[in-house]
């Protein structure tokens, strides 16, 4: 059936009846300029469109709403939650659905995800390995890359064996943030991964077991690389955002994201060197496709639908995926739309023809291991 036809049914009619006029509580992580502005624009669009008054409940981390959805669970509010929409990523996904806390059925039912072409691109149907149950829309994709002031380095660590030697040759002059800060947890994944060659057990749910095996290798790199690290390792950045700005005040050398289109922003910004430049590890690069999902008790959950629609119209995506708005790349199978080419102009951002191995995100209980044994190693320190 075409997108049209879908458009056009009697359900999703019914749909658009119920969901237009209302207002919609997005609850999403608020820390980055561009994708604040990008969200605001969605909320004029679907107003102009739906009357839908949207509003981006700002969030440090996505689990502030995934506490108000279980209080709201304990106090039986089953039809009157104060999240329409989440933002949410594959851990705190796989505990939503493991208490049964989203909407079900809804995400493959949008007319706009037969552009997603989810049989050809089974990724959009897997969150952190777990499979979606038509629980979320996927919106956008995102890895890790790197970056540096070109004026300061000559070349760049390309592998993670190689970032181990530049930390030796360079002491103090990388680091990454804290877990269970995001970006500091997608570090060790991304290291989990690399170092033992995307081993099967990484996909299914940790054990005491493969956690020892899998980390027999981790830990005597953390013990090479922590000595040399910014303040030897005795003090982590909190965040991605300190990161960038140890970079900007040249107390860095090297520094990582895990949203590629946040580096040529900064530069626009100047808040990092026009010399800045971008890349992705040769040996693979952490990646994933995230989503948005309707907590079961939500009080709009028509016009919540609306606005996910929206996200993955062909206009929205085109539009997300342009520097100047956010650069997040689209989860729509291009094969099936008729864009425009485009030149990528900004020699900050990762170049268009780079290649890399995508590494898929292990199964969500890794994280929450890798961050327990962590900071049981080296979360407190003399």
């Amino acid at each position: 059936m075409s997108a049209m036809a879908v458009a056009n049914s009697a359900a999703w009619q019914q749909i658009i009846a119920q969901g237009q006029n209302q207002p919609v509580y997005w609850h999403a992580w608020g820390g980055d300029p561009q994708v604040n502005q990008y969200i605001q624009w969605v909320g004029q669009e679907v107003a102009a469109r739906y009357g839908i008054r949207l509003t981006h409940v700002k969030l440090a981390d996505t689990g502030e709403a995934v506490s108000r959805i279980l209080a709201e669970k304990a106090a039986n509010n089953h039809r009157n939650g104060s999240v329409d929409l989440i933002w949410i990523n594959g851990e705190n996904f796989a505990s939503l659905q493991q208490r049964q806390l989203l909407e079900a059925d809804w995400a493959e039912q949008l007319p706009n995800f037969i552009y997603v072409n989810a049989d050809e691109n089974p990724q959009m149907r897997l969150d952190f390995g777990l499979p979606t149950l038509g629980m979320e829309a996927p919106w956008g994709q995102a890895q890790l890359v790197f970056y540096y002031n070109s004026q300061h380095l000559a070349s760049a660590p390309r592998t993670m064996a190689t970032l181990l030697e530049f930390s030796q040759q360079q002491p103090g002059r990388f680091t990454y943030p804290r877990p269970p800060d995001f970006l500091g947890v997608s570090f060790l994944k991304q290291l989990l991964l690399v170092l033992n060659q995307q081993d099967p057990l990484l996909y299914q749910p940790v054990t005491a077991a493969s956690f020892e095996q899998m980390t027999a290798v981790l830990w005597p790199y953390l013990a090479k690389l922590h000595p040399n690290l910014w303040r030897q390792g005795r003090h982590f950045p909190s965040s991605g955002n300190e990161l960038m700005r140890l970079i900007s005040d040249e107390e860095l050398q090297l520094a990582f994201s895990f949203a590629p289109s946040s580096i040529p922003a900064a530069v626009r910004r100047y808040d990092l060197p026009s010399s800045t430049r971008s890349y992705a590890m040769q040996d693979g690069s952490l990646a994933n496709v995230h989503f948005v999902a309707i907590p079961f008790n939500a009080a709009h959950s028509a016009a919540a639908k609306l606005v996910a629609n929206f996200l993955l119209s062909p206009e929205a995506q085109w539009h997300k995926q342009q520097l100047a708005v956010w650069g997040d790349s689209t989860v729509l199978d291009s094969r099936l739309l008729n864009w425009p080419s485009t030149t990528q102009t900004e020699p900050a951002a990762l170049p268009l023809a780079s290649t890399t191995t995508a590494l898929a995100e292990p199964h969500p209980s890794w994280s929450r291991a890798l961050t327990a044994a962590w900071l049981a190693r080296y979360g407190v320190q003399p």
